[in-house]
């Protein structure tokens, strides 16, 4: 699939004028196991959820553990909203300003606090799982991904870290 952008900070009514941007952007739709494969290539991501007061996003690092994404956090900030049962989304990506190429995983799913004893056991030693925020992060909240979609864009079709994994 292609599809044609107009330049950052230019109108609609801009284009309407004739003058279109020549700049093309590839793009080629990812499949679910290229996707995951690409998801597990990374440790930080954004998680967005429909808070109580409105729209929220958050880097985190994370892990693949166990069908989850899993990240810890701290009992009393804005992200242990999600210890209940949560609809989420997540997203890594990996973009090349420069070379106008890169890849976009979004995930979405349920997110909640992991309170299985032999799995918090186990996440303890995962690695990835350790946050990058300072303080006491010791609730685990695990993502269960209904549906993961991806896209590359560019001329990297199909980026490396996805033909490896998707084998």
């Amino acid at each position: 699939m292609t599809t044609t952008d107009r330049p950052t900070g230019q109108s609609p009514d801009h284009a309407d004028r004739g003058q279109r941007s020549s700049r093309r952007i590839n793009y080629a739709d990812l499949t679910p196991a290229e996707s995951q494969a690409l998801l597990e290539s990374r440790n930080v991501g954004r998680i967005g959820w429909n808070a109580g007061h409105g729209p929220q996003i958050f880097p985190v690092s994370y892990a693949c553990a166990a069908d989850l994404i899993v990240f810890r956090t701290s009992p009393f900030g804005v992200l242990s909203e999600l210890v209940r049962p949560t609809q989420v989304v997540f997203e890594v990506d990996d973009l090349d300003d420069v070379a106008h190429t890169g890849w976009s995983v979004i995930a979405r799913g349920r997110a909640q606090a992991v309170a299985s004893p032999a799995l918090l056991t186990h996440l303890w030693t995962v690695e990835g799982a350790e946050p990058w925020a300072g303080g006491v992060r010791n609730v685990f909240i695990g993502i269960s991904v209904e549906r993961i979609t991806g896209r590359s864009f560019g001329s990297q079709r199909v980026p490396p870290a996805a033909r490896r994994g998707a084998r």
